[in-house]
């Protein structure tokens, strides 16, 4: 496989070697050990979780206080997704940013998002089912969203008129999550990967 950063820090594109034959294919789409190399440290594994979406619908931006957060190792086993991830840390260089990574089940790609990185996706076809897999169990309290159409994040969503959730439609823009200080914090960030790098 291969594991290439994107641009923001923290986050990862990884593509996986497909063998085939007349039976089929053959991949693996994880390998604890191989993103540990690259993270620095491994991916506590404590939940996964199965998304399916109608075309059109875009999930997200979610992400969760720090420490613990909600790191992320996300695939499309069925159809097509646009995942994005959005730097949402207070005090990054790259804060406000996002970067966007088609998933589908032909290159088979995954995302591996780091803890405070906000993330999202687009389904692009009929129901694509979207697998996660997540350092910590959801909590409910903890969780926070930013506002998917916020135009000072700009995010260039692959349909004209998005289908979401009241929650996400209600959600706050990136400047009023700072205001209230629910975005995580650069540093803070930082120092829980450096713990659990220490582990």
């Amino acid at each position: 496989m291969k594991i290439r950063p994107l641009s923001i820090e923290g986050a990862w594109e990884i593509t996986p070697q497909q063998h085939t034959d007349p039976r089929g294919a053959f991949l693996e789409w994880y390998r604890f050990d191989r993103l540990a190399e690259v993270v620095g440290h491994p991916l506590d594994l404590a939940q996964a979780n199965l998304s399916i979406s109608a075309r059109g619908v875009v999930r997200g931006v979610h992400f969760a206080d720090v420490p613990p957060g909600q790191a992320k190792y996300v695939t499309c086993v069925r159809g097509a997704v646009v995942d994005v991830i959005v730097d949402i840390r207070v005090g990054s260089p790259t804060f406000g940013r996002w970067e966007a990574v088609r998933l589908d089940d032909v290159d088979r790609r995954a995302v591996y998002i780091s803890e405070g990185l906000g993330h999202g996706y687009c389904a692009v076809t009929e129901e694509p089912e979207f697998v996660y897999l997540c350092s910590s169990t959801y909590n409910p309290a903890a969780e926070h969203t930013v506002n998917p159409l916020d135009p000072e994040l700009g995010i260039e969503w692959p349909i004209e008129v998005p289908v979401m959730s009241p929650r996400d439609e209600s959600a706050p823009s990136l400047a009023q999550a700072r205001a209230a200080g629910t975005l995580p914090s650069y540093d803070a960030c930082r120092q829980y990967a450096e713990t659990l790098r220490q582990r």
